[in-house]
């Protein structure tokens, strides 16, 4: 170093050295920032080429940080610099405080670059053979970057030449103020936080309420709003503190659907009521998407007013709503070809009429037919 200055000094003279000083710090800055960038680059493919989340998630954050981090320290130097020799309080200043709290700002926005990445990769099945919860790793994901900026802002503080014990102690007396004029938030900080730990749904899940009209897919699950995409795409935003009120069902986590019909028959069909059931019966166990470990029952019913009516009360192996249809369609089709096949019918709503000969009728006929004797 002492060589270079002295090869400096040779060049522009004594009095002007610390201008190509300044010029020689930037330039050691620069190229220091570009050998970086090259080594993260060769970091980054490196990382590609295997499935572990952390180094993947560590060399893609770590730039433009890593940069910005080398362009403060070298920028900082040289404002000493130039502070020493001009004595300008204003680049003794720069130098000082705002490295300070540059660093702190970049190594946190490193940090949460970092955590972002890793939230990512620890949901995606290419780095994870079994992906952890999106729900539980976005809610470690928030609690985690909370804790870092909560940090950054207090050694912020504590360089800036704040008491951070007396800005503690403030909170504390400042929140309970707090707390009583925000108990709606605090309720719905709570309430999604509930949801973190209880675990009802999850991203993606499908919920509805049967208490309120709420029925969608879970987008998302923040620390003061759940949105819900209803079935027809409208977002609907719900606070978190509703879910502590509200009765929830979550379809998502079904095992199985249930098939549940009532079918009736003509009465005339009476004595083909037992054929009709025992054949539904046995096609629904030998169908290969009824889940025959669950309850099956078919069995007459009822005495309607226009039918004999038997039930079927079945559960189908799969939860999907569009290929549960698709089941139920092919289930009640062959039971009508079942019925068709035993030579009944299915019933429908019929009124029998039936009319009695009423007396002046029957009078005036007799009488008719008293007269035409006669007359022959």
């Amino acid at each position: 170093m002492e060589s270079a200055k002295a090869f400096l000094r040779s060049l522009v003279g004594d009095d002007r050295f610390w201008i190509a000083e300044i010029f020689f710090i930037v330039l050691i800055t620069a190229l220091a920032s570009w050998l970086v960038g090259r080594f993260i680059l060769q970091l980054q493919a490196r990382a590609a080429r295997t499935v572990n989340p952390w180094d993947d998630a560590l060399a893609n954050s770590i730039n433009p940080p890593a940069s910005i981090l080398i362009w403060l320290l070298g920028l900082s130097v040289a404002a000493a610099r130039t502070a020493a020799t001009t004595g300008s309080e204003l680049l003794t200043w720069l130098a000082d405080k705002p490295r300070a709290v540059g660093f702190v700002v970049v190594i946190a926005w490193f940090g949460l670059r970092f955590a972002k990445e890793v939230e990512r990769n620890l949901a995606d099945p290419r780095y994870m053979h079994k992906p952890i919860d999106a729900t539980t790793v976005r809610a470690i994901g928030k609690l985690v970057r909370a804790s870092i900026m909560i940090t950054a802002a207090l050694v912020i503080m504590q360089r800036l030449g704040y008491s951070v014990s007396g800005v503690l102690a403030m909170g504390g007396i400042g929140g309970l103020a707090i707390g009583f004029a925000a108990k709606d938030l605090l309720a719905n900080f709570f309430g999604g936080l509930m949801i973190y730990l209880d675990r009802p749904f999850k991203v993606g899940d499908w919920v509805r309420s049967p208490d309120q009209e709420i029925e969608g897919t879970v987008e998302d699950i923040g620390w003061r709003l759940t949105r819900i995409r209803t079935f027809d795409k409208r977002p609907l935003y719900i606070p978190n503190g509703t879910f502590t009120q509200i009765s929830v069902e979550n379809p998502s986590r079904m095992l199985n659907r249930r098939i549940y019909e009532t079918i009736g028959i003509r009465y005339e069909d009476a004595h083909l009521m037992e054929t009709v059931v025992g054949e539904v019966r046995r096609m629904l166990e030998q169908h290969p998407e009824i889940d025959t470990n669950q309850t099956l029952i078919v069995n007459f019913n009822s005495f309607a007013p226009s039918s004999l009516d038997f039930f079927i009360y079945t559960f189908t192996k799969t939860t999907e709503w569009v290929r549960y249809h698709e089941i139920k369609q092919d289930v009640l089709l062959k039971i009508l070809k079942i019925i068709e096949a035993q030579g009944a019918s299915c019933a429908f709503p019929t009124s029998t009429l039936h009319i009695s000969e009423l007396p002046e009728l029957a009078i005036a006929d007799r009488s008719a037919g008293a007269r035409g004797s006669v007359g022959a």
